[in-house]
């Protein structure tokens, strides 16, 4: 069993990993805006993305995806019409803004 300390030393090394292949700061920007928001929904994501990008849904729902499963710091939560709202676990914030560098 691993404890605390190893597992969020895991977490932060895949999240290194993850946003060292981000060429263009999509993922970065996405992390930024977990941390901002209490709790935020794919669409409203790509909305804000396509200010400063050219995203699309799919793309945005996956890179979600993964950092909700892969990377493990996203609770996810159902409401009464279906939409998937994410938001960072707050285990996790201190090492997101410390990678991501959040004002």
């Amino acid at each position: 069993m691993r404890s605390p300390t190893e597992i969020r030393r895991v977490i932060e090394g895949r999240l290194r990993s993850y946003l060292s292949r981000d060429r263009t700061g999509i993922r970065r920007e996405v992390l930024r805006l977990l941390v901002k928001t209490k709790s935020i929904t794919i669409a409203e994501i790509v909305q804000e993305l396509q200010k400063q990008f050219v995203v699309t849904f799919h793309a945005i729902a996956s890179m979600i995806g993964i950092i909700a499963s892969r990377i493990g710091i996203l609770r996810s939560t159902r409401n009464a019409d279906g939409v998937n709202s994410y938001e960072l676990k707050e285990k996790y914030f201190d090492v997101v803004i410390r990678i991501v560098g959040v004002c």
